[in-house]
């Protein structure tokens, strides 16, 4: 495993869980993962099943997160939170995972910048609905700064979450831009009923469930 630089080692970030399981969602859904959540979040959603993560955790420095990660000899690694970006800390461990020879995939809310994530980080950005209550912190900028190894995900708790995200989609060419999830909020609209509105409207998207909870349930570490 490549030494990180001395600054990036020292750099410690408050860490809620480190774990290896199944990626349950994007399209890395079925991979073998380390899970790195980092604690805090400015968010509230209504659906929010990682309310855990808010605050506590254990405060690590990056070259510790990466020698718990390197035990589990995975090659792929998620950051996920909470919201990951809300600690500046996030950015070298990114950059320190590249350099470690794992592929990275970071969770983010889309209401803070992405813009000086590594490059080399595939960003599966969740633009929040109405029915989560924070909308209204969509930072629609970061959608200029997709590539297209990037994806956006819609988790959507109703018919008008869905309506509102399709309208997105459309107005802003988003399609075209990276990948697209479509993902129900467990237990506020039956997923069978959200697969057949996207057939319906022949949506060029993805479909998704939170994999780790029909095998696991909501437990964490899993």
């Amino acid at each position: 495993m490549p030494a990180t630089s001395g600054s990036a080692a020292n750099a410690a970030l408050r860490v809620t869980e480190i774990f290896h399981s199944i990626q349950g969602e994007s399209s890395r859904v079925g991979l073998p993962t380390v899970f790195i959540r980092l604690t805090g979040c400015p968010l509230r959603c209504t659906w929010c099943d990682t309310a855990y993560a808010f605050s506590g955790g254990e405060l690590l420095a990056i070259e510790g997160i990466l020698q718990r990660v390197a035990a589990f000899d995975c090659a792929t690694v998620c950051v996920t939170g909470g919201e990951p970006l809300a600690q500046k800390a996030c950015l070298p461990l990114l950059a320190a995972l590249c350099d470690a020879g794992h592929s990275v995939s970071l969770e983010t809310s889309g209401a803070l910048d992405i813009g000086a994530v590594d490059p080399r980080v595939a960003r599966i950005v969740d633009l929040k609905a109405p029915g989560s209550g924070e909308s209204a912190k969509n930072r629609w900028e970061n959608i200029d700064l997709l590539a297209p190894d990037d994806e956006l995900k819609f988790v959507l708790a109703s018919r008008e979450d869905y309506e509102w995200a399709v309208s997105a989609c459309r107005q802003r060419r988003l399609f075209e831009r990276c990948p697209v999830l479509f993902a129900p909020v467990q237990g506020q609209i039956d997923p069978a009923q959200l697969a057949q509105w996207i057939l319906e409207d022949r949506l060029p998207l993805r479909f998704q469930l939170q994999l780790h909870k029909v095998l696991w349930g909501n437990a964490p570490g899993k």
